[in-house]
């Protein structure tokens, strides 16, 4: 769990203009997925050394069953989503 920790609490509030995650993009078998435009909001990446800025997808895979099953679970490790009325 410790990637997924370091994530939430020290990779997405780096990410400029961040106001939460989309609710819509769980898969409906209780899987979550997300991008991040640049790799450099990772702490651990030292810009000096990377050669250009890129983006990843992020896949979060758990054991729930479905999507409200995986939205609780990722909310209980502080996953930070947008409520569903703002855009």
């Amino acid at each position: 769990y410790e990637f997924l920790d370091r994530l939430i609490t020290i990779t997405l509030p780096r990410v400029r203009d961040f106001r939460g995650l989309n609710p819509k993009s769980f898969d409906g078998t209780g899987n979550y997925s997300m991008g991040i435009q640049e790799q450099i909001v990772f702490p651990e990446i030292d810009f000096d050394k990377i050669d250009g800025i890129r983006g990843m997808d992020i896949c979060i895979t758990t054991s729930a069953k479905t999507n409200e099953e995986a939205k609780a679970l990722l909310e209980a490790f502080n996953l930070p989503l947008k409520d569903r009325d703002r855009k």
